[in-house]
């Protein structure tokens, strides 16, 4: 290993005694002095597990995750290569308490050491639920739980498409409930691989191919109970937004009832179990034919009811007819009457016009006398209409005159020959800067003439006019 030469640095008498010159071999740059740091870090600690939370992360567009690790008193910067977050089951972010294990290196160019992390754990849950829980609250937030959403499942399918295992206890549950509820009803199985890495795709591709097949109805997805590690691959973003985006009803059948995986949240139904599904999926033949019966026997019931009810009517309805014969005769009886009656009303109407002529004729005038007497009567009328038509005219004369006045006073024009303008965009007074943009066109009015303009710039400033309020 090199010799530092601390003597030679911390020594500041010696520094002016000796030559400054030092020996070559003492001097070190400052790239082999981080070079030399990385190595003693590196070499005394190969990897190591650490705990703290993460604050400053930022993922970077070429994939890599840089970040800190802190705790009460310390901490330390942090970066995870693209390769190993690639394996992560959940995203990191600040404030999240991680256990991470890497190697302690130097980032040379800086002069910064760092844990270069291998592997990263959440702390209190596992890596697992972490993704669960995050993808979950992504999809409910993008609206692929909501109820509105859910297509109803038919009430009698005739072609039902199972994705599962072709090997496992789910197939055989679902196929043989089907066949005893069913026996004309036609299954597709439309067979994946249900666990492991290579599952979901396989499953998301069966999914795909299962929608697509001629009339199914409706399709049921799921396989038997297991681990969160063995359901893993319900959970898949891509899986979920197939089942959500299905143009054909799909039921969730997923584990045991206890299990909950993605794929139950954006199904249209969930089924605690496989089996629980087929039933769900499938009404029974002899269930059927007994709601049949019931609904028989209770339609029966209903009509020998409205039978019952529509004779009660009739019954009501026809004890209340009266003969035609006496009906005819009651009208003719009451036609009489009316006759009776009419002719007494003309009689007494014609005696009593015959009276009010004789009246009339006693106090008609002789025609020279009405003529004199209306003409009088005319000559007194005009003479009050002149007097209040004079009265009137020359009231609203007076007021013509100081509305004119009032109008003259308050008239842009006596503004603008005092030496003031008057600014106009098209037919509207600009009062405010606000009400006009650059380059729009104006209309200045002056005393003498006119200016059309074309607005440079606008500044919103109080008016040195404007009155200020205490």
């Amino acid at each position: 290993m090199t010799d530092w030469a601390p003597n030679s640095l911390n020594n500041s008498d010696s520094v002016e005694t000796k030559s400054t010159a030092a020996p070559a071999s003492k001097v070190l740059s400052v790239e082999a002095l981080n070079h030399q740091i990385r190595q003693l870090i590196e070499g005394e600690l190969p990897s190591v597990w650490v705990q703290g939370e993460v604050s400053n992360f930022k993922a970077h567009s070429s994939g890599h995750f840089y970040f800190s690790l802190k705790d009460s008193k310390s901490q330390i910067r942090a970066v995870m290569f693209r390769g190993n977050n690639g394996r992560l089951k959940f995203k990191p972010h600040d404030g999240m308490e991680v256990i991470v294990r890497g190697r302690v290196t130097v980032y040379e160019p800086r002069g910064d050491y760092q844990i270069t992390c291998e592997m990263m754990e959440p702390v209190g849950a596992g890596a697992l639920q972490k993704a669960f829980e995050q993808l979950k609250a992504k999809l409910k937030t993008e609206g692929l739980f909501e109820a509105a959403k859910k297509r109803p499942i038919p009430a009698f399918p005739r072609h039902v498409a199972i994705v599962t295992s072709p090997t496992g206890a789910a197939i055989r549950d679902i196929i043989n409930i089907l066949n005893r509820r069913n026996k004309t009803l036609q299954v597709t199985l439309v067979p994946t691989n249900v666990q492991g890495e290579s599952a979901a795709p396989q499953i998301l591709q069966a999914f795909t191919t299962a929608i697509a097949l001629p009339a199914v109805d409706v399709v049921i997805i799921g396989r038997g109970g297991g681990s969160i590690e063995d359901l893993w691959a319900f959970n898949d973003e891509r899986l979920a937004r197939a089942i959500a985006a299905s143009p054909v009803p799909v039921i969730s059948a997923v584990g045991h009832e206890i299990d909950f995986t993605i794929a139950d949240f954006v199904a249209d139904l969930r089924a605690p179990t496989p089996s629980a599904a087929a039933e769900l999926v499938v009404k029974s033949s002899e269930e059927v034919t007994q709601k049949l019966q019931l609904l028989d026997r209770l339609l029966s019931i209903s009509i020998q009811k409205q039978i019952r009810t529509d004779m009660h009517r009739w019954k009501a309805i026809t004890g209340r007819l009266v003969d035609p014969k006496r009906k005819l005769q009651d009208l003719i009886q009451k036609a009489d009457d009316l006759q009776s009656r009419l002719s007494l009303s003309i009689l007494r109407y014609f005696e009593k016009r015959r009276m009010a002529l004789s009246f009339t004729t006693q106090k008609l005038l002789r025609p020279d006398q009405l003529i004199t007497r209306n003409r009088k009567h005319i000559e007194l009328l005009q003479t009050r209409l002149q007097s209040r038509f004079q009265s009137a005219f020359e009231a609203r004369q007076f007021r013509i005159k100081k509305a004119m006045s009032q109008l003259d006073g308050l008239s842009p024009l006596r503004v603008v020959e005092r030496g003031y303008s008057l600014t106009t965009k098209g037919s509207t007074i600009i009062k405010d800067a606000a009400q006009v943009s650059v380059k729009d066109e104006i209309t200045i009015y002056l005393m003498k003439g006119q200016i059309h303009a074309q607005v440079v710039r606008t500044e919103q400033k109080e008016s040195p006019w404007t009155l200020k309020k205490n």
